[in-house]
């Protein structure tokens, strides 16, 4: 999978995931891809303070890029030092 591919594999796992947060009035923006293994986002709205939002990267947000993209290896939140 090139570069290009990957990026527009993980886009479409966040617009997968995008309703259900913007539900609960917060967002989730791609900010980078490393090496083709580790996808830096950045939580948003409610989703900043949310008390779940290490849950909700673990069980809904990398769970449903790495359908996308297999090759993922961690996903990592700018507004947390925490690595998922």
């Amino acid at each position: 999978m090139t570069g290009e591919e990957l990026k527009q594999n993980v886009e479409k796992a966040l617009e997968e995931i995008r309703p259900f947060l913007q539900s609960d009035g917060g967002d989730i923006t791609l900010v980078s891809i490393d090496n083709d293994t580790d996808v830096t986002i950045q939580l948003q709205g409610a989703c900043v303070g949310c008390t779940v939002n290490q849950m909700t990267l673990k069980s809904g947000v990398e769970m449903t890029i790495k359908k996308y993209a297999p090759q993922i290896e961690k996903v990592i939140n700018v507004g947390s030092a925490k690595l998922i």
